[in-house]
């Protein structure tokens, strides 16, 4: 079951040809690079909020429409984290300041994560395959994260600004490409090479893909399923974790509605994707950041629901999304 076996690449092409028709529109190469970079540093930071819960959605079969308080939750804890760290993250060091980021996000992934734990045993485990209930009892979860969040940080808005050699821009020809944008990309190149190599490279990897076909089969032979999907809960919550820091230092404040914020964003990017496909998630979310900043430049009007025309234009041509989950 090799992600690249018999490969279907036309979803793959997407992405291109949407950057390449775009140029004509622009005009100017270098405006044209500038935006095409920011969109695609846009989109594997949606990627990386969504990838959590594509995850959960594609292993587990679980509705959690309260992703949103682990976003939420991991850029507060990250903001936390880099406030007390002030002298690495002014010191006009990237080396400095990546040891304040790093840190931050990896304190930000273990609170989240540790938070999915106890969301997975009191929220969901009672509603395990039954989505409606799903869908309202994991909203009802997100409203009371988003009510502590407030209890502890306060509801106001906090300004999280980036480490000072990660502000600016790096000069490619005529174009300016902002030097955070670019550790976005590889960061969410490094997610998604993670994803892709424990699901199909590991035996973990290999047992929960085996549960999900047949989990009978696999617990008669001595694995308990059910520490491994636990398992799956916590890793999508601490990656949502993860994309709230990188969500957060995208936008340069957080905010405890930030969460229910992406939400809609983050569903759109799983419904292209094909609902709990990881490559399909990644080129969803690559299109949606790029239609988002090319239709910004050109028609400011139009971005406010390009994103809904993209996902209704894509399942069109395919009802299931570009890599439908054939289990499902």
């Amino acid at each position: 079951m090799s992600l690249f076996k018999d490969m279907d690449w036309k979803p793959m092409a997407l992405v291109p040809v949407l950057a390449l028709a775009a140029l004509p529109a622009i005009g100017s190469p270098s405006t044209w690079l500038t935006l095409t970079v920011a969109g695609l540093a846009m989109g594997m930071i949606v990627f990386i909020i969504a990838s959590g819960l594509t995850l959960v959605f594609g292993l587990m079969d679980v509705l959690n429409f309260g992703h949103g308080v682990f976003i939420a939750l991991g850029a507060f804890v990250a903001t936390t984290v880099l406030a007390t760290m002030g002298s690495y993250t002014t010191a006009d060091s990237l080396w400095l300041n990546l040891l304040a980021l790093f840190p931050a996000m990896l304190v930000a992934m273990a609170v989240a994560g540790a938070l999915g734990l106890v969301f997975e045993r009191l929220i969901i485990r009672p509603v395990y395959g039954m989505h409606l209930k799903q869908i309202l009892i994991t909203m009802g979860g997100m409203i009371i994260g988003e009510e502590l969040i407030k209890v502890i940080w306060g509801p106001e808005q906090i300004p999280l600004p980036l480490p000072e050699a990660l502000r600016g821009a790096v000069l490619m020809g005529d174009a300016a490409v902002e030097k955070y944008r670019l550790l976005a990309v590889l960061v969410g190149a490094a997610v998604f090479a993670a994803m892709v190599w424990t699901l199909n490279r590991t035996k973990v990897g290999l047992l929960i893909r085996a549960g999900v076909q047949d989990r009978e089969m696999v617990e008669s032979l001595g694995y308990r399923i059910r520490r491994l999907f636990v398992g799956v809960f916590v890793a999508g919550s601490a990656l949502a974790g993860l994309g709230g820091v990188m969500w957060g230092l995208y936008q340069q404040s957080v905010i405890p509605q930030m969460g229910a914020q992406v939400n809609v964003l983050i569903f759109i990017v799983i419904i292209i994707g094909g609902l709990g496909s990881t490559l399909g998630a990644l080129i969803g979310a690559l299109l949606v950041g790029l239609m988002a900043n090319y239709t910004g430049f050109l028609v400011p009007k139009v971005a406010l629901f390009s994103n809904i025309a993209l996902m209704v234009a894509i399942l069109l041509w395919r009802p299931q999304g570009v890599y439908p989950v054939t289990n499902r």
